[in-house]
């Protein structure tokens, strides 16, 4: 069995099959116990020979042998190998499961430095899945760990992995830290491999910068210590990179094809060929072959993305790929084809939610029955579809009449505006009164645009993109005919997607008016004090419904348990009047605080989800209802995403931290409205005038502005 591991990794395959097949047959005669070590170790010569389906089959052998063992070292040992092969083979969710049941078991046997690969091995499948905040987090800890064992093999395949996440987030000075520290150990340990994968790293940094010379530099260093052929191809595809930016298409399109056509080629790196390809041909005018490449790019991510099995992991998935479904809208743009570019920004938007909900041509590409016009009628209302990209952002303004496409600044411009406006809106100061600027500024750039599709009493439908999903439009600055805010012109609310929209046109409206009203818990702990005007907006919103129409579970009875077992499907309106929390880490785990229930006290995003709604209206009276963590094509998801997901037609829900004095108010406009037979969207912007025009400190945004409307299917 040592004989058959040694030979394994000396890459002496023969051997190492004959020396194991002669250990199973000793340990079925002496030592059946064994089986699982020899199960173990055929297991890693086949993923060693790039047989990744073997290696999981005797993984699994290895692990059931472990089990009726009560082998815990065993166990551990085949959990690791799943997650590894598992990762090998693309199924990331199913990586992270094996992963996270080896680590509990490595931390109850104290096998630290099993602790530590582990962790860092979690963090690569992060990565596949695009979530780079978890993955960064997972590879300081491991990182910390191996250096706490003094383990300095596994410290650099743990920099080269941090410097990986800073890459793909743009932190060209951390990535290259973190390369070249890895890469001085890796001399120091005579490590060819190691050093080898830095300077191909080292080398897309250099890229990035737009350095050639030092790209190419790095990557000639590359060829004579490779020995992965998985490193061999992304060598190969910087070679491309570099000949496509010296224009030399010719040699980059023969380059990038090997890379297409090699069947080893891993998914990740497939579709970014592919899309690097389709740029070759469209710097050489070769337009149809360059848009099908494109299309082969965005399918290849969207068929890589179904591969998930998790919703949750689906969520950050477009991380990796939302640039190339840039490139091909850039291309699109500059051929003049604007309605072209639209169908691939809506095709990258809320695919989580929307399959979620059962709208199946959402995942494909090209769109069926695309009609964006044809939804702004249906609404009476213009929509503005935002992109933020690197070089250029985009507006396409949508109406009954045409669809016109407006080029605006780069996405780093509008979010370093974004911020300052933001902060400036939670400040001391209203925003009117000192003219502020940003506001002022993110109005010309934002909305003044599109300023004929949108006559002044126009209700408008907001698509928003990046950092625009933590800005409530209604507070931009309008600067004539004097200073106001753009409420005062247009009745807003925000939506995830065009296809979303189309399914909410198609959506009667609920003739039925019952009310579950959820909220005044009694404090579970000191972080969540009792809500003084709890009980009073409790009143108000109950008296808007007859008796016999409204549940109203308070005090001891404001569980998660009793909101889960009241089948709120049957409900026209829920309303929430408690804390809210919004978790950036892991956005389904945001939760509505109520009372305790044994130990439990929170209403998770994820329990949401579990239960069909059928609701006109949820309104989630709580601090961040909307959340904090924003993905790529999905937007922030949090609560309200969890209660779109979960077949709500309309949400409200605040961006911010909520006011205990001025939310009542609101809220009771808000439903004295809605009983005299406005729809939400007029009822809320009705309600945040009122505090608006009151000669009150509740006029500042801070007051009535976090609270948003949110437009589901």
């Amino acid at each position: 069995m040592t004989q058959g591991g040694a030979y394994s990794y000396l890459g002496r395959y023969a051997d190492a099959e004959k020396a194991l097949a002669e250990a199973e047959s000793l340990a079925q005669i002496n030592q059946p116990n064994l089986l699982g070590q020899v199960a173990l170790r055929r297991g890693t010569l086949a993923f060693l020979r790039g047989n990744g389906l073997e290696a999981h089959s005797e993984y699994l052998k290895a692990l059931g042998m472990a089990r009726n063992l009560h082998d815990p070292y065993l166990e551990g040992s085949a959990l690791g190998n799943l997650g590894l092969v598992t990762t090998q083979l693309e199924r990331y969710d199913e990586s992270i499961n094996w992963n996270q049941q080896a680590l509990d078991l490595s931390r109850t046997t104290g096998a630290r430095g099993s602790t530590a690969v582990i962790l860092g091995n979690i963090g690569w499948s992060y990565i596949g899945m695009g979530d780079y905040d978890r993955a960064l987090v997972l590879f300081e800890q491991a990182d910390k760990a191996s250096g706490e064992t003094g383990s300095l093999s596994a410290q650099v395949d743990w920099k080269i992995n941090t410097g990986t996440v800073y890459l793909a987030l743009g932190n060209y000075d951390a990535a290259e830290r973190a390369y070249q520290s890895a890469l001085g150990i890796a001399i120091q340990l005579g490590d060819d491999s190691a050093k080898s994968e830095c300077y191909e790293n080292l080398a897309l940094v250099s890229l990035e910068r737009g350095q050639l010379d030092a790209a190419q530099n790095y990557n000639e260093k590359v060829a004579p210590l490779v020995r992965a052929h998985s490193d061999a191809l992304v060598s190969t595809t910087v070679a491309g990179r570099i000949q496509a930016l010296r224009q030399r298409y010719g040699e980059a399109e023969e380059t990038f094809q090997s890379v297409v056509r090699d069947p080893e080629t891993p998914t990740v790196l497939r579709w970014e060929v592919q899309a690097r390809l389709a740029a070759v041909y469209a710097a050489e005018g070769r337009r149809a072959e360059a848009d099908r490449q494109f299309r082969r790019a965005i399918n290849t991510i969207a068929n890589a993305r179904l591969t998930i099995k998790s919703e949750e992991l689906r969520l950050p998935f477009l991380a990796n790929a939302i640039s190339f479904y840039n490139e091909y809208l850039e291309f699109l743009i500059a051929q003049g084809r604007t309605e072209d570019a639209l169908q691939v920004a809506e095709v990258s938007r809320a695919q989580t939610l929307a399959e979620g909900l059962g709208l199946e041509s959402k995942v494909s590409f090209p769109l069926t029955n695309f009609q964006p016009r044809a939804i702004a009628q249906r609404f009476g209302a213009t929509l503005l579809f935002y992109w933020l990209g690197e070089k250029h952002s985009y507006l396409w303004a949508i109406t009954r009449s045409g669809v016109s496409l407006f080029t605006l600044p780069t996405a780093s411009e509008i979010e370093a505006l974004l911020k300052s406006y933001r902060e400036a809106l939670l400040g001391p100061r209203d925003v009117l009164d000192t003219s502020n600027a940003q506001g002022i500024k993110l109005y010309d750039t934002l909305v003044a645009p599109a300023g004929k599709a949108i006559p002044a009493g126009s209700r408008v439908i907001v698509l928003p993109d990046g950092g625009l999903y933590g800005l409530n439009f209604e507070t931009l600055l309008v600067p004539k005919p004097q200073l106001h805010y753009w409420i005062e012109d247009a009745t807003l609310a925000n939506a995830n997607s065009l296809v979303l929209l189309a399914a909410a046109a198609r959506e009667p409206a609920a003739k039925e008016k019952k009310l579950l009203l959820v909220g005044d818990p009694i404090s579970p702990n000191a972080e969540f004090p009792d809500l003084p005007q709890a009980p009073t907006e409790m009143t108000d919103v109950e008296r808007y419904f007859p008796a016999p129409d409204r549940t109203v579970l308070s005090r001891q009875d404001a569980t998660a348990a009793a909101y889960l077992q009241s089948k709120p499907s049957q409900y026209s309106f829920i309303h929430f009047v408690a804390h809210g929390t919004a978790s950036r880490m892991s956005p389904l785990d945001s939760a509505v605080i109520l009372s305790k229930n044994g130990d439990s006290y929170k209403l998770y995003a994820r329990e949401i989800i579990s239960q069909p709604l059928r609701a006109q209206l949820v309104t989630i009276s709580a601090c961040h209802g909307a959340g904090e963590r924003n993905y790529s094509g999905e937007g922030l998801v949090g609560l309200t995403w969890a209660f779109l997901r979960a077949g709500a037609h309309e949400v409200i829900a605040a961006l911010w931290e909520v006011n205990d004095n001025s939310t009542p108010e609101l809220m009771n406009d808000l439903y004295s409205e809605i009983q005299k037979g406005s729809g939400a969207q007029a009822a809320l912007r009705h309600a945040k005038l009122k505090l608006l025009h009151s000669q009150t400190v509740y006029k500042k945004p801070f007051y009535w502005a976090p609270f948003e409307i949110y437009l589901g299917h």
